[in-house]
């Protein structure tokens, strides 16, 4: 929430490699009724990247199955073996949930909790806030692990998800900040608040697409932003790390989180523009 108070955002000054990446996203946004022409390739680009999104996102955490069982999971809905299978389907059916309401899946705390249920269930305190404080660790080879972040305390965890899922709703009516930065500090605020035990990596995977397809970029649907985020895990943690500096005191600068999560974004309309191209 800190990325949405004391006027953080209407401050904020963007420099022009973040205006230009801003337009160029807007322009492939005006022309994604174009790069899908053909009702059978559409199907199978959803088809891969639903795939490849349940697979990079679960793996991003760790979790993975054997090649030859992930698309039966995935597409077939054949019965889980093991845990990992499991969070597996579980990824699925919320990605699926998405796909087919984020009209009327408002960002609220209870949808955060609903989501977390459906991705961990099976687990104790699954779609629950954590009850024990966490850290983010950085494992380093050779070397003791550090703590990257301190993410907000149990007891302040429920009072902090109200105030940014309340902030970011006030932000866009407000028109405080263009729709990609407001969803950008969105998944940024979560990020660093860590409501739940296990898990947030992926709800704030879930949370983007959300939050974008509510503002009419439909991308996420045709090419797997969660593969493009595995493929930049280095980057990704990066400018996490970045952004995050300072963020309990609200000093904190959302600028390479921002940069790079639009770059992801432009990135996937420039594949789905070539997917379309390919058509012809």
């Amino acid at each position: 929430m800190m990325s949405f108070r004391s006027n953080y955002l209407s401050a904020l000054s963007l420099p022009l490699s973040s205006v230009w990446l801003l337009t160029d996203i807007a322009e492939a946004k005006g022309r994604q009724g174009l790069f899908a022409r053909s009702p059978e390739r559409l199907t199978s680009l959803r088809q891969t990247a639903l795939v490849q999104s349940v697979e990079s996102s679960n793996r991003i955490e760790g979790v993975t199955v054997a090649p030859d069982r992930l698309r039966p999971l995935v597409l077939e809905d054949a019965r889980p073996r093991d845990r990992s299978e499991e969070e597996i389907q579980g990824y699925r059916r919320a990605l699926e949930l998405i796909h087919a309401d984020a009209r009327n899946l408002a960002i609220t705390p209870e949808l955060l909790q609903r989501l977390h249920a459906i991705i961990q269930e099976g687990s104790g305190d699954a779609g629950q806030w954590k009850r024990v404080n966490n850290e983010i660790i950085e494992l380093r080879e050779g070397a003791a692990p550090i703590v990257r972040f301190r993410p907000v305390s149990v007891a302040e965890t429920p009072a902090a998800v109200e105030e940014l899922c309340l902030l970011y709703r006030h932000a866009l009516n407000q028109d405080l900040a263009p729709p990609l930065v407001a969803v950008a500090a969105l998944v940024l605020d979560f990020l660093c608040i860590h409501p739940f035990r296990d898990g947030n990596g992926r709800i704030s995977r879930l949370l983007t697409l959300l939050a974008l397809y509510q503002h009419d970029f439909e991308v996420g649907r045709y090419i797997s932003l969660e593969r493009l985020v595995e493929e930049s895990r280095t980057d990704y943690y990066e400018v996490l790390q970045l952004s995050s500096q300072g963020w309990h005191e609200g000093r904190h600068d959302l600028l390479p989180w921002l940069n790079y999560f639009l770059t992801i974004l432009k990135r996937a309309y420039r594949e789905w523009e070539k997917a379309s191209q390919a058509e012809g």
